[in-house]
C-alpha cells in the first residue's frame, strides 16, 4: 500500500534549510556563513577571524505511538498522526562565537522569530546550555561554541484505507442455525 501524504514532512536538506534560515534570521550572519554541518564536498573553512556557523539535525525521535483515525468521507482514508522531537546542533565559530550562540538561545524564545515554524507544524521547545568547545587548527586555537536546540513536530499522513461498502457473511450459532447477513451499501443493518 502506498502512502498518500497530506502534510509532507520536510526531511534531510529541506529540513536543514528551515533551521539554516532560522539561524540566519536571528543572528544576522550571511546565509553563506551558516552552513549545513555535513556536506558531500565540504567548503573551505573560513579564517579564525570570521564568525560563522554549522548546523545539522542530530536526533529525530518519534513519540511512543501514532494516533490512527479513520476518515469516512469520500472513499475513506486512515489519518496517521505522530509527534517527534528534533534536536538541532548549532556550532558557532569565530571571535564572537559566544555572542552568536547567546543570541540564538535568547532570541529564539521571541514568538515572531519562530512563527514560520508553525506553518510546518513545528515549535521550539528548549535549548541546552552553551558549551565552549575550542578546536586546535594549524597550531591556532579556534573559538567554538555549541548549542543544541529542541523542537517538536507533528507529522500527518493519509493512507487510502477504503470504507466498507457492503459485506456478506454467514453466522452460525451453537445450535448450527445459519443466518445469512448482508450489510447494504449504506453500511446500516436493517432494524
Amino acid at each position: 500500500m502506498n502512502a498518500v501524504v497530506t502534510t509532507s514532512p520536510l526531511m534531510d536538506a529541506a529540513l536543514d534549510a528551515v533551521f539554516q534560515a532560522l539561524v540566519v534570521g536571528i543572528t544576522g550572519l550571511p546565509g553563506t556563513l551558516v552552513r549545513p554541518r555535513w556536506q558531500p564536498v565540504p567548503p573551505t573553512q573560513p579564517s579564525v577571524t570570521t564568525n560563522w556557523a554549522a548546523i545539522g539535525v542530530t536526533t529525530n525521535a518519534a513519540d511512543a505511538g501514532p494516533a490512527i483515525l479513520h476518515d469516512g468521507t469520500g472513499s475513506g482514508a486512515d489519518i496517521y498522526i505522530r509527534h517527534e522531537a528534533i534536536t538541532v546542533l548549532v556550532t558557532f565559530y569565530g571571535p564572537n562565537s559566544h555572542k552568536f550562540a547567546s543570541l540564538v538561545r535568547d532570541d529564539i524564545a521571541i514568538p515572531q522569530n519562530t512563527e514560520g515554524l508553525l506553518a510546518l507544524d513545528m515549535r521550539f521547545v528548549s535549548s541546552d546550555p552553551i558549551r565552549a568547545v575550542p578546536e586546535l587548527v594549524n597550531q591556532q586555537w579556534l573559538r567554538r561554541r555549541d548549542i543544541a536546540l529542541q523542537f517538536r513536530r507533528k507529522i500527518t499522513r493519509s493512507y487510502p484505507v477504503l470504507n466498507l461498502q457492503s459485506a456478506e457473511a454467514v453466522v452460525q450459532d451453537d445450535t448450527n442455525l445459519e443466518i445469512d447477513v448482508t450489510v447494504p451499501p449504506n453500511g446500516r443493518l436493517p432494524a
